[in-house]
């Protein structure tokens, strides 16, 4: 999925009680009267772009030795949702709606013992200013799981981490389900199972475009789709009433105002099929006309690697954007420039392709970037990631100076091969800013065809729906606003009002009555957010982020009070630990007044100290200063209230 905005304005998640994550109740620090809990929010995601390696450079928390899972008390506190209807098929997007990240649907059909097709298994990567210490969050499979007898498969699409991202987190708790991809998207997805050595190996099951395979009771077939990953596939599920079809990622091959004949042919097979319903991505459909031809870009880079140069062209780009990475080696090699590959998922995803067959160089094309030094700067192109900003990746590094081969010169040309993702202006500016200073000539999208995006817009959308004619449809992929423009443009090409649908993430929609009718249910799936922490899995708790939220923007405040335990009278000045709020000793009167609330507050809850409760007294205790410090300071630091007794 790339060049996607990230995760802004992601619908709020529906958290659970306060509970860790692993299932024990908690209580909330007191804090001060009137605050109410802010909602939690899915993370917006930063457009991974797909990338079977999006982040290269991030620290690989997930090399885990073991992975905790939700509890089953958790599943077991699902909603009850009636078995579906032996008429109907059940559609239930367990992400990927309402944001940008974590895909993942289940189609249901055949009665409450009938089949269940899984379509993509990702992720989203967190942020720190809204999901702090998480690293991703993935849909809750909270339905599968009490179902996982009846699911007959996992279909990937292709191999971008917002697709393919959630399989070693989830794919054991759904029942260990085959999977079933094209070859590229496999290798992928195996790569990246072998940092998890301690799972159970997967069921991998090739398939290729027009191939048919047999799910349970279910056929399921697919076709070629155009993404910037190849091997990209859309997915047609038989039914008795007709065929449900996921696009999966999608743009056309075209020149400006007309599909390619490939394009043509590929979308010939829905002629003569009937399509119940379909689901398509929803991404760029809100931007007019075509979207900028990847030949073009093509032609862009051709144009800047062939001039002459006195230093080095680093291309930085998303390490998914596989077809761009070849097509710029192929390049370089006929101009007789050595290519130098920086970042691992960048490395991992070229060598895959190489073992594949489908990159083909000539020995010698390549070059350690260890042995870089060997060559004139004018002959050398590096391809790099960290485009968006990644605090990591190569490309920050090369900025702050920190990267251990690479130092910029007046004489280099940066090439930015990618749009900037909503939500990482100022980590991209950053980077600009940084490469700026050090001299180097920055190329971006704004100035040239150096990036196309992988989703395609509102005409060929409008393209795509005049192949397939659905009877009903449902927008996939993208923040409300997407799913929202996307349906009214099914509308103006025929589909009636009352046939469209826009889901939440969770929604439970069922076509009905053998075809006749399609639904929301009034309840949904399990909706909680499930994220990744290090080496575990668990649902997220909302006083967990809010106060780890706190904690980053406000502090904390521990208050230690010693009080004799006959008497209830505090034994010493109370004493008072900050972190994060303010400096004490430049509060010094601040301090001084909050002890005596302090004091105020414990003398009063322990006035009779044979029948005192200690845990109300610590929660006033908690209560007290909060208020006083908020009055004070209009910040709202955690109180963590000690009473010690003597």
């Amino acid at each position: 999925m790339e060049n996607k905005p990230r995760k802004d304005g992601a619908a709020p998640a529906q958290t659970g009680d306060s509970r860790d994550g692993s299932g024990a109740a908690r209580s909330a620090p007191a804090r001060a009267p009137g605050r109410s809990p802010k909602e939690v929010r899915p993370a917006r995601r930063r457009h991974f772009s797909g990338r079977a390696g999006g982040r290269s450079a991030r620290p690989r928390r997930d090399r885990v030795s073991r992975v905790e899972h939700v509890t089953s008390r958790e599943v077991a506190r699902a909603p009850t949702i009636p078995p579906v209807a032996p008429d109907s098929v059940r559609i239930i997007p367990l992400g990927g709606v309402e944001e940008i990240g974590r895909n993942m649907t289940a189609i249901e059909f055949g009665g409450p013992s009938g089949d269940i097709i899984v379509v993509d298994c990702g992720f989203a990567f967190s942020e720190e200013e809204t999901t702090p210490g998480i690293d991703y969050i993935l849909p809750n499979t909270g339905y599968l799981e009490k179902n996982r007898d009846r699911v007959r498969g996992l279909v990937i699409t292709h191999g971008h981490l917002d697709h393919i991202g959630g399989i070693p987190y989830i794919i054991d708790r759904i029942g260990n389900p085959p999977i079933y991809t094209r070859r590229l998207t496999s290798l992928m997805i195996k790569k990246r199972q072998e940092e998890f050595s301690h799972l159970p190996q997967l069921m991998m099951r090739e398939v290729e475009k027009d191939e048919s395979v047999k799910l349970g009771q279910t056929t399921v077939r697919f076709f070629a789709v155009t993404h910037t990953v190849p091997d990209s596939m859309g997915i047609i599920i038989e039914t008795q009433w007709g065929d449900i079809v996921l696009t999966g990622d999608i743009k056309l091959d075209h020149d400006g105002k007309e599909p390619s004949d490939e394009e043509k042919r590929e979308f010939g097979i829905f002629k003569d099929r009937k399509v119940l319903a379909l689901l398509m991505d929803s991404t760029n459909v809100w931007q007019p006309g075509w979207s900028v031809p990847e030949r073009n870009v093509y032609t862009t880079l051709d144009e800047i690697i062939s001039k002459p140069a006195k230093g080095r062209i680093i291309i930085g780009t998303f390490a998914s954007q596989l077809e761009r990475l070849m097509r710029i080696i192929h390049i370089a090699e006929k101009y007789g420039k050595k290519i130098i590959i920086d970042g691992r998922s960048m490395r991992t995803n070229i060598e895959i392709v190489r073992e594949m067959g489908v990159l083909k160089h000539k020995e010698g094309t390549m070059v350690a970037i260890e042995n870089m030094a060997q060559y004139p700067p004018e002959q050398l192109i590096i391809l790099a990631t960290g485009a968006q900003g990644d605090e990591f990746a190569s490309l920050m590094r090369i900025g702050m100076k920190t990267h251990k081969h690479i130092r910029i010169t007046p004489s280099d040309t940066i090439v930015l091969s990618s749009s900037v993702i909503p939500g990482n202006e100022r980590a991209v500016q950053k980077l600009k800013d940084n490469l700026s200073r050090q001299g180097a000539h920055i190329i971006t999208y704004h100035t040239s065809d150096v990036h196309a995006s992988g989703h395609g817009n509102r005409e060929e959308a409008s393209w795509i729906h005049r192949q397939i004619k659905p009877k009903f449809f449902m927008p996939m992929h993208g923040y409300h606003y997407m799913l929202r423009v996307h349906s009214d443009l099914a509308v103006e090409l025929g589909v009636d009002p009352k046939n469209v649908v826009v889901p939440d993430n969770s929604s439970i929609i069922e076509i009905q009555g053998g075809g006749q009718k399609i639904v929301k249910l009034p309840m949904k799936a399990p909706a909680e957010m499930r994220v990744v922490e290090g080496s575990t899995v668990s649902q997220l708790s909302d006083v967990l982020m809010r106060d780890r939220k706190a904690l980053g923007q406000e502090g904390f405040c521990v208050v230690v009070a010693t009080v004799d335990r006959r008497s209830g009278k505090l034994h010493k000045s109370p004493d008072i630990i900050s972190r994060g709020f303010v400096y004490l000793r430049d509060n010094k009167e601040l301090m001084d007044q909050t002890r005596l609330i302090i004091r105020k507050s414990v003398e009063t809850s322990l006035r009779n100290p044979r029948a005192a409760d200690l845990d109300r007294a610590r929660e006033d205790l908690a209560e007290s200063v909060a208020r006083f410090l908020l009055q004070r300071t209009m910040k709202r630091p955690i109180v963590i209230p000690v009473i010690v007794s003597i």
